[in-house]
């Protein structure tokens, strides 16, 4: 299939989108958070508005399918678990069974990260012809770091697994104040931190770029719901500080209402990730 030279479009060293111009009219566009969603890319005609998806192949398709119901349902519940736990918090049921039910939620945040990861890491890449999807075999592990939807996903998954050091410490008991902070305090503005981060890649994936408003573009709606569950928890983490002069947190009810707002949110992020499918 003839084409001209590919135009890149993308954010720092990340190329978050490609658009050839086909030898017989029209474009073909391969966006990297729709390859690695949706294993698609758009071709479309001068006469279309509308761009055409053309797909990868089917076993490509299906491994993507099955990898997004994991990280939908794990993030629905996932989410749903920190909400509960937070809820308990606030009516003071105890802070063991807590930790109890942000702990097993904090599993499934694992599981659905890994799951993001593995789909970036398998997404079908541009073929050697405009307009195609090239799939490679499985890899349950891959670097690399040039690309946007890889480096977003890891650092996702890096953040879990700090919060699983936070959720473990949370079940100490008798901790100074010095202690709470190093080894329960300093775990979640890390992990809250990596999450922030993760989303903003993830914003700059879909916006190629320059961050903006996409009110018709269900990923962007997902990334923005998530980046605003990952800043309602980075509120929380500041406020779950305990100050060493009183031993007291800086504020109970907010560090348990930015958790179970934060919590809803990527609750509902997980539901319209049922929708951005293959």
């Amino acid at each position: 299939m003839g084409h001209s030279e590919a135009r890149a479009d993308g954010a720092g060293p990340f190329t978050t989108r490609l658009t050839w111009h086909l030898a017989e009219g029209g474009l073909a566009v391969w966006e990297s958070r729709r390859a690695r969603k949706r294993g698609a890319l758009g071709v479309g005609a001068a006469e279309r508005a509308e761009p055409v998806p053309r797909r990868a192949d089917r076993a490509t398709l299906s491994r993507l399918g099955r990898l997004n119901v994991i990280v939908s349902l794990s993030f629905v519940v996932g989410g749903a678990l920190f909400a509960l736990g937070a809820a308990l918090a606030l009516r003071s049921a105890g802070a063991t069974t807590s930790a109890s039910v942000y702990f097993v939620g904090g599993l499934f945040f694992t599981a659905g990260a890994y799951a993001s990861l593995l789909q970036a890491t398998n997404a079908p890449r541009p073929g050697s012809r405009a307009g195609t999807l090239e799939s490679g075999r499985w890899h349950w592990w891959r670097y690399e770091p040039m690309r946007i939807g890889w480096v977003g996903t890891f650092v996702l998954f890096a953040g879990t697994l700090v919060f699983g050091i936070n959720l473990l410490d949370s079940f100490l008991h008798g901790l100074t104040a010095q202690q709470a902070n190093r080894l329960v305090w300093a775990p979640d503005m890390i992990g809250c931190l990596l999450f922030l981060v993760s989303g903003q890649l993830a914003l700059m994936e879909v916006c190629h770029g320059s961050l903006r408003v996409l009110p018709r573009d269900l990923g962007w709606w997902i990334v923005a719901v998530n980046q605003l569950g990952s800043a309602l928890f980075m509120i929380a983490a500041l406020a779950d500080f305990t100050v060493p002069a009183t031993g007291a947190l800086v504020d109970t009810a907010i560090a348990d209402w930015g958790t179970l707002t934060g919590a809803v949110c990527f609750s509902v992020g997980g539901v319209l990730q049922v929708f951005e499918r293959p």
